[in-house]
Parts: structure tokens; C-alpha cells; sequence
């Protein structure tokens, strides 16, 4: 005769629920999405909100739910951020980009062009990289966007502050598609510029992996080129 015990199930159940929820906090990791990432570094002084969601993309691989919450998950405020389309949660840990950025990056601004035509510029105007583009003319939108740069700084000292955002420029008059877009965005006090010919893709994933490059690399960034 075998023994019932009518809780027994139960009880798996409870243990069953614990271990999906201990899961749920120690094995999920969080990194930006590309809103998340527009919204993180774009503007050159973040609040605390902001600086929580640049530390996603802070280390060589993306940072665990658990890793996150000991320090940033307050300023955060994570279901806002989730519902904001800011972060994403994984399955498992995923590596940042591990090559140096002058090799990669004109590989990674292509898709965020629907004609695969890009340049990242510093905002001081110098190109760092460019693809699908001549040089004399990327050479060119850099220093636009140099003169953009210090158009907001003027614009933000008299107390407008939109004029950090994106800047676009059309063929057409019914401003159906830009033919040029500029999007700025900082990344340790150090200001960018992503330089975009035709159609914007701006929800690729390629974004994200631009600047988590740029956040690892530092300040070795600049000496590299």
C-alpha cells in the first residue's frame, strides 16, 4: 500500500513557483532597446533616470536583473522603462561588441540607413567613419553638424532645450522623407552625431551596438583614430 499525501502537489507546485520566480530575478539580463537608447544618451547632461539606463550598457556583456537592481534599479524605475519600450529583458547574457571600433563601425551605422549610406561624426565636426559616402561629402555633413552643436549649446543657454534633438532636412516638400537626418547623442560627456542619408532606421539593433561600443571603449574611442 503506498502512502497519499494530499499536499504533496501542492508543495511542488509552491517549489516550482519559487524557482520561476527566483529565475525571474537572477536569471534575466536587461539591455536597451534603441528607443532606449535615444532616450539615454540624448542629451548631454542625463537625469538620474537616464545615467540608471546608460549603465546597461556599461559593461563587456549585458548585466543580469539582479546585477542592475543593487544599484540602478531605483532611479530607474523599471516598469516604466518596460512599458516606455526602453529596455528589454533576455534569456541568457549576451556579449557587447568585442573589436575595436574603427574596424566595425561603418559595418554597424549601415543598417540604420534605408539606402545603407551613414556617417558618425564628433560634434566638433571631425568624420570618424562613413559608409556609402564619399569622403569630401562626409567630410562635409560633419561639419554641419558641428555648426548644429553649437547652434543647441547657443539655443540651450537662452533656455530652449529642444534644439538638442534631431535636425532634418527634405527634398520634398511634403516633408514625406528626409533626405538627410542628424541625431545627436553623448555618451560620457563626449557628443556624436549620427549623420543619416535617406529613410532613418532608427529601431535597429544596430543602434544599441553602436553605443554600447562606444561606452567600452572609452576614451580610447578618439586615439583610435
Amino acid at each position: 500500500m503506498s502512502a497519499v499525501f494530499p499536499h504533496s502537489t501542492d508543495a511542488r507546485a509552491g517549489a516550482s513557483a519559487a524557482r520561476k520566480d527566483s529565475s525571474a530575478l537572477y536569471g534575466t539580463w536587461l539591455t536597451l532597446t534603441p528607443q532606449g537608447v535615444l532616450h539615454a544618451f540624448g542629451t548631454p547632461e542625463p537625469d538620474a533616470q537616464q545615467q540608471a539606463l546608460q549603465a546597461l550598457l556599461s559593461q563587456p556583456r549585458a548585466i543580469s536583473k539582479a546585477e542592475w537592481g543593487g544599484t540602478q534599479l531605483a532611479n530607474a524605475d523599471l516598469p516604466q522603462c518596460l512599458k516606455n519600450q526602453w529596455v528589454q529583458s533576455l534569456a541568457h547574457a549576451v556579449n557587447g561588441p568585442d573589436t575595436r571600433l574603427s574596424d566595425f563601425i561603418r559595418h554597424v551605422i549601415a543598417p540604420i540607413s534605408g539606402t545603407r549610406r551613414a556617417v558618425l561624426a564628433s560634434d566638433s565636426g571631425f568624420c570618424l567613419d562613413r559608409i556609402g559616402i564619399a569622403q569630401e561629402e562626409a567630410d562635409a555633413v560633419s561639419a554641419a553638424a558641428a555648426d548644429f552643436s553649437e547652434y543647441a549649446r547657443r539655443q540651450s543657454r537662452r533656455g530652449w532645450h529642444a534644439a538638442n534633438r534631431y535636425v532634418a532636412f527634405y527634398d520634398d516638400p511634403m516633408l514625406l522623407m528626409p533626405a538627410w537626418t542628424f541625431v545627436p547623442f553623448w555618451v560620457a560627456g563626449a557628443g556624436y552625431w549620427l549623420i543619416i542619408a535617406g529613410e532613418p532606421l532608427l529601431n535597429n539593433l544596430a543602434l544599441v551596438e553602436l553605443v554600447w561600443g562606444i561606452c567600452l571603449a572609452g576614451n580610447r574611442f578618439r586615439s583610435e583614430f
